[in-house]
């Protein structure tokens, strides 16, 4: 029996650096930079960011450590995160990216915040769309998923608006500050529309 060729040959992502994304809104989706340390400690203090992504509080330190750590599981192929900017040189207002990736299998978990200066315009979504289209057509996975607690209807409408299908309701999936949460699974694979 011959073994399946892997979806995403290893080398795809760190024979190159991190892209850079300008959105058709201005915004600008980038990789994290040591200067965006204070921005990623405070963002651990939003309630909201707190509850559906449980980053724990983060020192300078560790904000530090975690921002490298990012650059270094873009160099393994891991995960690809980007800083979302509301113009070039700005301080960044969220966090968007694929953890959990897996190029030989050819999927990946999308995953995002807003900081409150950042909600509530649409940004997110145009950024989870132009993730998507990198990841899909330009790197070559095959599907991209997100899940979110189905307490999070913003997360719920993101995924949605950005052409993920609810695929179902996964129970009792995540725990988190107020106890065990049932998640919607929502999936984009490629030849979506």
């Amino acid at each position: 029996m011959n073994a399946i060729p892997p979806v995403v040959r290893a080398g795809g992502m760190c024979r190159t650096e991190q892209p850079a994304f300008t959105l058709d809104s201005g915004c600008v989706l980038r990789p994290w930079e040591q200067q965006d340390v204070d921005v990623l400690v405070g963002s651990c203090h939003d309630p909201d960011i707190q509850m559906w992504n449980r980053p724990g509080l983060l020192s300078l330190d560790q904000a530090r450590a975690r921002i490298v750590r990012w650059g270094e599981r873009w160099l393994s192929e891991q995960a690809a995160i980007w800083a979302i900017a509301p113009v070039a040189g700005a301080r960044p207002v969220g966090l968007i990216g694929l953890g959990d990736l897996d190029l030989a299998a050819g999927d990946a978990e999308l995953l995002y915040w807003l900081l409150p200066e950042g909600r509530g315009r649409g940004l997110m979504v145009e950024a989870t769309v132009r993730i998507s289209r990198w990841a899909l057509d330009d790197l070559g996975l095959h599907r991209l998923r997100i899940t979110h607690s189905v307490a999070n209807p913003a997360s719920c409408r993101v995924a949605t608006a950005a052409g993920f299908l609810l695929e179902g309701t996964m129970r009792s999936a995540l725990l988190h500050a107020d106890g065990w949460h049932d998640e919607h699974l929502h999936a984009r694979v490629q030849g979506d529309q």
